[in-house]
């Protein structure tokens, strides 16, 4: 059950400035909202308390790392009874090429994300693991060419005060 907390301008300006850098001092944060820093901490401590501030972590570049190849994977399971969803899964959170996964709505049940170094990484994934699962029926990928924009920044314009 996801309860809706009552969050004011103060709260959403916090969380703005840490989505743009979550590695600001509370002394920096609590100038630019302009409360004091002790203030600002407890702001942030009960935001984080709540499960508004989930965790923090740092954003990399997958084309240093050598993961140049992203692709969307659309996957269609052949079942959908809870045996064979929660085998699915369960199989998707093991591998560690998928950085998300989404249950959809829709032609397709699942919608992945892959990164890999190349080609042949996408192959070996495609061919030895997601094609292998049970219960998969079909699979429809795209490639990524350019990412236009990319962020895990939430739109708080649209939260109500």
């Amino acid at each position: 059950m996801i309860v809706q907390l009552s969050l004011d301008r103060t709260d959403l300006r916090i969380l703005a400035t840490l989505q743009a850098n979550g590695r600001i001092s509370n002394a920096e944060l609590a100038a630019e909202v302009n409360l004091s820093p002790s203030a600002c901490l407890r702001r942030v401590q009960k935001l984080e308390a709540d499960g508004v501030i989930a965790g923090y972590g740092a954003r990399l570049e997958p084309r240093s790392l050598g993961l140049g190849l992203q692709a969307f994977v659309r996957v269609q399971l052949s079942r959908h009874e809870s045996a064979a969803i929660d085998s699915f899964t369960d199989r998707v959170a093991e591998w560690e090429e998928v950085v998300s996964c989404y249950a959809l709505t829709g032609d397709m049940d699942y919608l992945l994300q892959v990164y890999v170094a190349d080609l042949d990484g996408f192959s070996r994934f495609l061919l030895d693991r997601l094609l292998n699962a049970a219960g998969v029926a079909d699979v429809n990928t795209s490639f990524v060419l350019r990412t236009v924009k990319a962020s895990t920044a939430l739109p708080l314009g649209n939260v109500r005060t």
